[in-house]
């Protein structure tokens, strides 16, 4: 399966949530949502920085993780951003299928 980063920045309503409920709730509430995408949460951190939470997560496709991004934006509480993440492998495929490239001006 496809594995992501997700980045979540809390708003101040997304934040009061997580100090009236605990961060054990929000990772459990997380996994659960996930689970329900057909995925699997693989880990989930708290963070200080750009984002205030960050998770890896294996989800079936492109089309799942559009559709948790859609679902969870669209609260008032949470932004998010996905990364598609890459293994080297993945990387040694794609470097085989790279077609040569001519710049500009060339």
């Amino acid at each position: 399966m496809p594995k992501y980063l997700i980045e979540a920045s809390y708003t101040s309503e997304g934040v009061g949530g997580v100090a009236d409920k605990g961060g054990s709730a929000r990772r459990d509430a997380v996994d659960a949502l996930i689970a329900s995408m057909g995925g699997k949460m693989e880990s989930f951190y708290f963070a200080f920085g750009d984002a205030d939470v960050y998770v890896v997560a294996e989800l079936p496709s492109d089309e799942a993780a559009t559709g948790l991004a859609l679902s969870i934006n669209r609260s008032s509480s949470t932004k998010i951003k996905t990364v598609v993440l890459l293994t080297p492998e993945q990387i040694d495929a794609a470097a085989k299928l790279a077609p040569e490239y001519k710049p500009p001006g060339t």
